[in-house]
């Protein structure tokens, strides 16, 4: 039996498009999700805006979106664990289970990801964006008690928490946070919950910025407006423990090199391309660079800690839009003089 389904679909550059698929229902251990609220990424935004990133381009049409919570609407065979009506946050990050890193507890690194709305296969991995979505009964995570529009935090949240996670010890040290859109400003959250005693953020809008001060930043930053305010954190070879660049701008992470003490951490998270490493200053200062890409277990974590009340993620949802104003949604996410996650409703 199938559906007609609304999706979000992107063609090209600037040609994005609300389509009719048609979907099925629910196989053995699959779950048909009624989709609630989809938050619009930094990477759908490139798909959007310029065909791509980096090396990865549209070379055929693709539905979009990664970041998204629904209402459970039908269970295949063999699914028990979850209920009908229920909400779930759905992990995009479909791991194949079995090649070398998967069995390496390496999830984020499966030879064979299925991870929605990518490009970087071909064919292309379909996205989320859909008003109803047939997904594994494990990528589906109890959101009892979140609204829809937390639950769909749930994706860049986990990002932001295997980040946390790969920087290690956080209690009682000076953390620097370059870049505060959505992925900055949970860092800061995190960051501030794992035990960071002072936090430095920088952006080149105040707007952003207002939001990383009310996420807990101690210290913010308009780099635009005073490009030396860091030179502060510089003596002495640098104050600074952990810098978490979440830009993916070279300017950014070779301030944080400047700022980092002796041994200190970078942890990059941004991705813009191909960046220019200051090496000569790492090597010199014997600072640890460590990437952070996506996320596998900490996905479950994100959806505990805001049922918990440990992370307010309200205060980053900026805005949101019906999914038939689709490309208004999209031109708003690219504005960031004034929006932060701009998320659909479906």
């Amino acid at each position: 039996m199938t559906a007609a389904n609304a999706c979000v679909v992107v063609h090209a550059a600037r040609d994005l498009r609300l389509e009719t698929r048609e979907t099925p229902g629910p196989g053995s251990g699959d779950v048909l999700i009624e989709m609630k609220a989809g938050g619009i990424c930094g990477s759908d935004l490139h798909y959007y805006t310029h065909g791509g990133f980096g090396a990865i381009r549209l070379r055929e049409p693709m539905v979009l979106g990664h970041e998204v919570a629904g209402t459970v609407a039908g269970l295949g065979e063999g699914v028990t664990e979850l209920q009908v009506g229920q909400l779930v946050a759905v992990s995009p990050s479909r791991p194949c289970q079995s090649c070398e890193y998967c069995l390496n507890g390496q999830q984020n690194h499966c030879l064979n990801m299925q991870f929605y709305g990518s490009a970087m296969p071909f064919p292309h991995i379909q996205g989320a964006f859909q008003q109803k979505l047939i997904a594994k009964a494990n990528q589906c995570i109890p959101a009892d008690g979140l609204t829809a529009a937390q639950a769909a935090m749930a994706e860049p949240l986990a990002v932001c928490l295997h980040a946390i996670r790969q920087a290690g010890s956080l209690v009682g040290k000076t953390v620097l946070v370059t870049g505060c859109g959505p992925i900055g400003c949970l860092v800061i959250l995190a960051a501030r919950r794992a035990g960071a005693a002072r936090i430095i953020a920088t952006d080149l809008s105040d707007f952003t910025l207002g939001l990383a001060q009310t996420c807990g930043a101690d210290d913010v930053i308009n780099i635009q407006i005073d490009p030396d305010a860091l030179a502060q954190f510089q003596d002495g070879k640098g104050k600074i423990d952990v810098h978490l660049e979440c830009s993916g701008a070279p300017q950014a992470l070779a301030s944080g090199v400047d700022g980092l003490r002796p041994g200190g951490l970078v942890i990059q998270l941004g991705l813009g391309g191909d960046m220019q490493v200051p090496m000569q200053k790492i090597t010199a200062k014997e600072i640890t660079l460590r990437g952070s890409f996506r996320f596998h277990a900490e996905f479950r974590t994100a959806v505990q800690m805001m049922q918990a009340g440990l992370l307010d993620v309200d205060q980053l949802v900026s805005h949101s839009f019906d999914v038939s104003e689709a490309v208004k949604a999209f031109e708003m996410a690219s504005d960031r003089s004034c929006a932060m996650k701009v998320q659909l409703v479906f």
